[in-house]
């Protein structure tokens, strides 16, 4: 009996790896086919909206931040009132000075001719320990004099004008172009004081140290960055700012296009949404991780505190760029998993509503009715709700550089509309009455 069993199993497992070989011989019919297709094209559309998502906000932020001259001075602006920022300066600004003046040699020459007057002895004999005293104290007002000239309000207006003046130096040195005040030699960026130094000098004067007005006109650099990454950031500038808006767009053409030949649009809008989010915030962690190598980058003699601020403060749109991207995609992901077929998706909607419909009922047995405006409301609900959606979309697209918080309201928003919809949508009423003799009783009562 058993090894008939077996035999019988034997057969079983052979006609089925035949029907499988049958199978797996048989061509594909022609929807098959496209529909494979599809899925493969639909696939590689997807991918490529992922790895371009971040260089499209990285095209955006190279392009309205560095080429956009209003924006890149609402950029820097901040950096004047910055306190690391204004103590480097202050600190290099004082060297540069006294770097040009002598100062102890000027003082020993007058306390020289003081001491060639007729002076008394005891006096004669105390000039010969000011010198000290007297450097020192020039050096400690000139420093005050440094650091109020650039705390002034004056500083912060010359600040934005220079910026405003040099934003074309910096496009011609992100352009691999060279000259003015900001150039790039074998890797190396420098910054050129000689503007900072002239208007120390001018504030000087004005508050009433005319020894400042020996000060030479400073034609010294600052180094900012001495790294061999610089020529392939004028490259990648290039790039991005030739692509400009264009990128973002053929991103979303790319990302629709791969969401529409989809089989399951809503699993691809999710899985695409979900790819873009972890691109975005892996440039997020690469820009993380560039910070330290740029300040490393920087010569020695350069304050990292400042440098660290200077870095922060060029790429923070592009951090709230990336922010609002990954956000704005976890929202759709969030969406489009929420709408779909799974027993927790399910059972939110169902819980959802049963809380709608009970808010609803307490409002009818309150004698409040929605009428045809819910009649209507119930005949194009989904209509209405892509409306809603779609209007979401749009608030972000024409929103003049939206945050996050901007997204998780806009979201809000288009949720409790949602649920208002949802709360005023009624189908219409039909109640059946006894019809007369000869009547039928399917008749609705007015």
């Amino acid at each position: 009996m058993a090894v008939t069993d077996q035999a019988d199993e034997l057969e079983r497992l052979r006609r089925r790896v035949a029907e499988l070989e049958a199978e797996r011989a048989t061509p594909p019919t022609p929807e098959e086919g496209r529909s494979r297709w599809r899925s493969i094209v639909s696939s590689i559309l997807i991918v490529l909206s992922c790895l371009l998502a971040p260089l499209a906000v990285t095209a955006v932020w190279a392009h309205n931040q560095v080429s956009d001259t209003n924006q890149y001075v609402e950029t820097v602006a901040p950096l004047a009132s910055d306190p690391a920022v204004q103590d480097a300066l202050a600190n290099r600004v004082t060297a540069e000075i006294f770097a040009r003046v002598d100062i102890e040699s000027i003082t020993a020459q007058t306390l020289a001719a003081l001491g060639r007057l007729d002076l008394p002895p005891v006096a004669a004999s105390a000039l010969q320990g000011l010198q000290a005293p007297i450097v020192n104290g020039i050096e400690s007002f000139t420093r005050t004099q440094v650091d109020k000239a650039l705390a002034s309000p004056q500083f912060a207006a010359v600040w934005e004008q220079a910026n405003r003046v040099a934003h074309a130096e910096l496009v011609r040195l992100l352009s691999g172009e060279q000259g003015g005040a900001l150039s790039a030699q074998n890797g190396t960026v420098t910054l050129n004081l000689a503007p900072i130094v002239a208007q120390v000098k001018q504030q000087l004067v004005a508050n009433g140290y005319g020894f400042a007005s020996n000060i030479p006109t400073v034609n010294t650099s600052f180094t900012l960055v001495q790294s061999n990454a610089v020529t392939k950031a004028q490259g990648l500038f290039n790039l991005l700012n030739t692509l400009g808006v264009w990128l973002p767009i053929i991103t979303l053409i790319l990302f629709g296009l791969g969401v529409y030949l989809a089989r399951d649009h809503r699993r691809a809008l999710m899985l695409g949404s979900l790819g873009i989010v972890a691109a975005v915030l892996a440039i997020g962690v690469l820009l993380a991780v560039a910070r330290p190598l740029y300040l490393d980058a920087l010569p020695s003699t350069t304050p990292r505190e400042a440098a660290g601020d200077v870095f922060d403060t060029l790429v923070r749109f592009l951090r709230t760029g990336l922010r609002t991207t990954a956000l704005t995609f976890l929202v759709i992901a969030l969406g489009a998993f929420f709408t779909g077929p799974s027993t927790s998706a399910v059972r939110t909607r169902e819980a959802l509503g049963k809380g709608i419909a009970s808010l609803r009922g307490g409002a009818e047995s309150k004698g409040l009715r929605t009428g045809r405006v819910g009649a209507f409301a119930f005949a194009h609900k989904r209509a209405l709700d892509l409306s809603v959606a779609i209007l979401g979309g749009l608030t972000l697209v024409f929103w003049d550089r939206p945050d996050g918080k901007v997204v998780l309201v806009t979201a809000l928003v288009v949720l409790v509309l949602v649920g208002l919809i949802e709360f005023i949508a009624r189908p219409p009423a039909v109640a059946l009455s006894v019809a007369p003799s000869g009547g039928d009783p399917r008749t609705p009562v007015a």
